[in-house]
């Protein structure tokens, strides 16, 4: 098991190498992010059907859909409960569709394309996403010898499922770790896009005056890309992840709140889509019809209820060591930005600011 410090120390690195590839031409991007919807594709068709091949001992259907592990070391028992906390599982991983919306202003036909790369990522995600997940439960046979500390793993079960089931049928755990490998390069490149999306964010808001120092973040280079923001994104990135040398506790918190707190924006333009703006909308060239308002509140209804999952306890009793923070973090930016808005924003902001120049991927 590496210390925490060469854990930070790789993290660091990762974040360093996302912000060069964001520093190249915007081509360079482009063909980025086709490498990681392919490698993401393929490599979950791989793995789909090579778990089940290779392993010797497959969970039955029955164990894979009805089984609650209630005996999980955290004091819950309760299967609804269990239930109810195993949804935000796909909550995790199921964000970062809202990059083509960032990466609209360097799209062709970005009123018709950015929908659709939505659309599509969540399509993909979807199905794939629960196709691989039935897959790698599939060798999810002995659940306490997987969570436990002392195996090959350290307790990572994902892991020791993987490696468990190419050593029983190869005699070596190397098939495993190729696995996690083409996993761990899916991550890379999700990470390279997350760059991508938040430095176009950071771009936007400063081209609106939005930011403390818009004028240095708004810059951009000679290939057009906001160099300055892009290192903002890593640099923030990496200071988060400084929380984890002095509390775990406050470091899961974080995640958390970055996976909440991106529900609660991506449903706050919906929510006031199907109430204050419900007759003054005008919808673009793709919109949903006479389906939109239904859609609408049915987004607006299922964030609601992640973000009271989110902020339930996570094991009992409840200690300082295994509170969830994430009610009071996201609380307290909620007041922070809300008072930030009535107490000055509102005052001098004027909302986006056109601007003509754009550049296509």
């Amino acid at each position: 098991m590496a210390s925490k410090y060469v854990v930070l120390a790789v993290h660091g690195s990762l974040l360093v190498l996302h912000g060069l590839i964001n520093s190249l031409p915007i081509w360079w991007l482009s063909w980025f992010g086709h490498l990681g919807a392919f490698w993401n594709t393929a490599g979950a068709f791989v793995l789909v059907i090579m778990i089940p091949v290779v392993a010797k001992e497959r969970a039955s259907v029955e164990f894979i859909f009805t089984h609650f592990n209630t005996d999980n070391g955290m004091g819950i028992h309760d299967k609804a409960y269990i239930l109810a906390l195993g949804l935000l599982t796909s909550q995790y991983s199921l964000l970062g569709y809202d990059a083509s919306a960032h990466m609209i202003e360097e799209t062709k036909n970005a009123d018709w394309s950015g929908p659709i790369g939505i659309i599509t990522s969540v399509a993909l995600s979807t199905v794939f996403g629960w196709i691989f997940l039935v897959a790698l439960t599939s060798i999810v046979t002995n659940i306490p010898y997987l969570l436990d500390p002392g195996n090959d793993a350290a307790g990572y079960a994902v892991a020791q499922a993987l490696y468990t089931a190419f050593h029983r049928r190869y005699g070596s755990g190397v098939g495993g770790l190729v696995c996690i490998g083409i996993v761990a390069f899916g991550i890379f490149l999700a990470g390279v896009a997350c760059v991508a999306s938040n430095s176009r964010m950071g771009y936007a808001f400063s081209r609106d005056k939005a930011m403390p120092f818009s004028h240095v973040w708004h810059r951009v280079s000679r290939n057009e890309v906001p160099l300055n923001v892009v290192w903002l994104c890593v640099v923030v990135a990496f200071i988060m992840a400084l929380t984890s040398l002095g509390s775990q506790v406050a470091f899961q918190a974080m995640v958390s709140i970055a996976t909440l707190g991106q529900y609660i924006s991506y449903v706050l333009p919906i929510f006031f889509r199907v109430t204050t703006a419900r007759r003054s909308f005008s919808p673009g060239p793709f919109h949903l019809g006479r389906y939109s308002i239904v859609i609408g509140w049915a987004a607006v209804l299922w964030v609601a209820l992640l973000t009271v999952l989110f902020s339930l306890p996570v094991a009992y009793p409840i200690a300082k060591d295994n509170f969830n923070y994430t009610p009071v973090a996201v609380g307290g930016v909620l007041l922070l930005s809300v008072g930030s808005w009535v107490l000055h924003a509102r005052f001098w902001f004027k909302g986006p600011i056109s601007q003509t120049r754009i550049f296509f991927l």
